[in-house]
């Protein structure tokens, strides 16, 4: 039986043993500092539960003194940021259909004489309802709004009216998503998680597992270039992606009954450039780590930011300006606008193809990185 009494002496030299192998792993220290200090950063400055500024679109038949006082009372509230000026219903639904938009307000003709009249003057306010979060504290403080304009400026124009509790008839119409249920705003954002989570994960400890076994010597010694390795890394994952999405699809319609209106090749065709280009990611990162941990690291840091300002969990509108920068080079950021339109609106290729192009730009700037920091040579 040993009987050693602990050792201080012992103890202090596996301690700095310890700290002098953590300082040798520069990215083991860097995700030590850097991940909460991102943490804060985007918790503290990008996330915001109170969405403001949210572009709108106004459609007006009545140009007045009050209407445009109303209008200006929208911007005013911070809430609303009028961002154009349409001219036809048609015009305003193809806004919101791109998802240009979140809101559309629409004054009918003789708006202002019906109040003059005494007469409910209807207001109609549609709203892209997709994320229920970005919109429903707009939607709230639209009737208070209405009611303080109506006691500071109706008696201006309209000496004559009676005034009644609520002289302007306010419609909401919740577009695409009008109980608000969330499983109808995640479920179909959750296609992207999961497969940013897992391609990502998979394909980064592809060539760390190779090298660490030996395996990545034999792929050296023959004659394939690097652009054919890590494509024929990338095609059987492409495979494994596609069963992901459509057990996924299924489970939403079935358990969720979240309705699929758009075209479901669509959906496909867009979910395959997604997984190419987090595949493409996932093999560069194990380009440049050294090893299966370096790899597990890299994918980490790179997915924190991709949730977070994204749109998945907190409304993108509601973001900064730099944190939507940062969040439209992501992929993530681009398949949630892309999947929940194909789902909820039925939006086509016409409406997309920008966030499909940015998704096929952010492919191939990461695979020229790839193949800048691929070896041919092991280290």
């Amino acid at each position: 039986m040993n009987h050693q009494r602990f050792s201080a002496a012992r103890w202090r030299a596996i301690l700095v043993k310890e700290f002098i192998q953590l300082k040798r792993d520069r990215m083991t220290f860097a995700m030590i500092v850097t991940i909460p200090i991102m943490q804060v950063v985007l918790f503290g400055y990008a996330i915001n539960s109170d969405p403001k500024n949210l572009p709108t679109a106004v459609l007006s038949d009545d140009s007045g003194p009050f209407v445009r006082s109303l209008v200006s009372a929208l911007q005013v509230s911070r809430y609303f940021r009028v961002v154009a000026q349409v001219h036809s219903p048609a015009e305003a639904f193809d806004l919101l259909q791109r998802g240009e938009v979140q809101f559309v307000v629409s004054v009918p003709s003789q708006f202002e004489r019906r109040l003059a009249r005494s007469q409910p003057a209807p207001f109609l306010v549609e709203a892209d309802a997709t994320d229920p979060s970005a919109t429903s504290n707009a939607l709230a403080a639209l009737q208070p709004l209405i009611e303080q304009t109506l006691k500071r400026d109706l008696p201006e124009f309209a000496r004559r009216a009676v005034i009644q509790v609520h002289p302007i008839d306010v419609r909401i119409h919740r577009l695409y998503n009008p109980e608000g249920i969330s499983a109808y705003n995640t479920v179909p954002a959750l296609l992207g998680v999961v497969l940013t989570m897992t391609m990502v994960m998979m394909t980064a400890l592809a060539m760390t597992r190779e090298r660490e076994r030996g395996t990545f010597e034999t792929l050296l010694a023959t004659p394939a270039l690097p652009l054919e390795v890590m494509l024929g890394k990338v095609v059987p994952y492409v495979l494994i992606g596609f069963i992901q999405v459509t057990l996924m699809l299924v489970a939403s319609r079935l358990i969720f009954d979240v309705p699929i209106v758009g075209s479901v090749l669509l959906i496909y065709a867009m979910i395959l450039a997604f997984i190419v280009a987090n595949l493409t990611l996932g093999i560069t990162l194990s380009s440049i780590a050294r090893n299966q941990l370096q790899a597990v690291q890299m994918a980490i840091f790179v997915f924190l930011p991709s949730i977070l300002l994204s749109g998945f969990m907190f409304p993108f509108r509601g973001m900064p300006t730099w944190a939507q920068w940062i969040g439209n080079a992501l992929p993530l950021t681009h398949l949630v606008v892309i999947v929940r339109g194909v789902m909820l609106k039925g939006v086509g290729l016409r409406e997309v193809w920008v966030h499909l192009a940015a998704i096929a730009g952010f492919a191939v700037a990461v695979l020229l990185i790839g193949l800048r920091f691929y070896r041919r040579t092991l280290d």
